[in-house]
């Protein structure tokens, strides 16, 4: 149903690509992070509460089309159907269909079925609690194609809202060393979790953001997603005093001109990376906080049992441990040659 060419994973039965990593006719979007979601490509399909973040993303002019979580499009490639001519048959179409991945606002699995066989294509997901978009919905299906990107048995999350405290109980006390506790975490996703957290926590207090985080945040504002009042830091008056505050940066602002601005100051890292002892340590961080959106070993090892795939995929990060892992366990699993991917967790 699906192979991989030098564009991306291919559906011919259905004439389109998912996530491509080069420019195509038909782009079929898991989420709008740049490593999944490029410019370029004739016309997008999304899940619906996607698409304003992907049409920021691949820019305007762009078509982009959405449906909703659940429901259902046939589409067909060059050459299915009745009337498709005397060239070779792919099959007669195919259903597809979004399917919340839990990973950040609008994240889908993306659910394919023809002939009576499903195959399922994870894009990023995790299974912990995320105020800023619905839950992963398990899906049973023939063929699961699973992302790796945690995928060796060293990263198991703690609880969310335990390290969301630990953030906190952080910013308290660099506030008591009348210092500003500057916290890294990526533009898309992680920064409007961590506010979104914050805002159950301490709601009326103001963070102050890095200006990549500012039309993510007008998005997020607009789907529903409550987040505590936010103030960009270029907009504040020359000179004024940050001790004591919280400001979210992307990891692209540490070391530049802009950090000069919040004097005696402490800095952080939330990411799932922070899981590795060390790695806090050997980047420079004062504080590092795992918090990833994306799923653990063991979440990935629970969810294909979930799926009750008689075969998995696996792509991104750590795909041949974990496809070798499941082989182990009596899975048919193989991993996919995808090129290297940035990561936004």
């Amino acid at each position: 149903m699906l192979a991989v060419t030098p564009a991306g994973l291919y559906c011919a039965r259905g004439g389109f690509h998912i996530d491509p990593w080069q420019p195509v006719e038909r782009a079929l979007i898991t989420h709008a992070h740049a490593d999944h979601a490029r410019p370029g490509s004739v016309s997008y399909l999304c899940a619906a509460p996607c698409a304003p973040l992907l049409a920021a993303r691949v820019g305007a002019g762009a078509e982009v089309r959405s449906l909703a979580y659940g429901e259902t499009l046939t589409l067909e490639g060059p050459g299915t159907g009745a009337g498709a001519g005397s060239g070779a048959s792919t099959g007669g179409g195919i259903a597809v269909s979004f399917h919340p991945s839990g990973h950040i606002l609008g994240a889908a699995q993306i659910r394919l079925q023809a002939e009576g066989a499903v195959w399922v294509v994870s894009g990023d997901y995790k299974r912990a609690p995320d105020p800023t978009c619905p839950p992963f919905e398990p899906l049973r299906c023939d063929v699961f194609v699973s992302e790796a990107s945690y995928a060796l048995p060293i990263y198991r999350w703690d609880e969310p809202a335990a390290v969301i405290d630990e953030i906190v109980a952080w910013w308290d006390a660099a506030a008591a060393a009348a210092r500003a506790a500057v916290l890294f975490c990526y533009a898309l996703g992680k920064g409007q979790r961590i506010l979104a957290e914050l805002a159950l926590r301490r709601p009326e207090r103001t963070v102050f953001v890095h200006g990549a985080l500012a039309s993510w945040l007008a998005l997020y504002r607009a789907a529903g997603v409550r987040l505590p009042p936010t103030e960009l830091v270029v907009e504040t008056q020359k000179g004024r005093a940050f001790a004591g505050e919280l400001v979210l940066a992307p990891p692209s602002a540490r070391g530049s001109v802009w950090m000069r601005r919040f004097g005696e100051h402490e800095t952080g890292f939330a990411s799932g990376w922070m899981r590795v002892r060390g790695t806090r340590r050997r980047q420079g961080y004062d504080r590092g906080f795992a918090l990833s959106d994306h799923a653990d070993w063991p979440s990935l090892l629970q969810t294909v049992r979930e799926t009750g795939a008689r075969r998995v995929l696996t792509m991104h990060g750590f795909a041949e441990p974990l496809a070798r892992h499941l082989r182990e366990q009596g899975v048919e699993a193989s991993a996919l040659s995808t090129p290297a991917l940035t990561d936004e967790d």
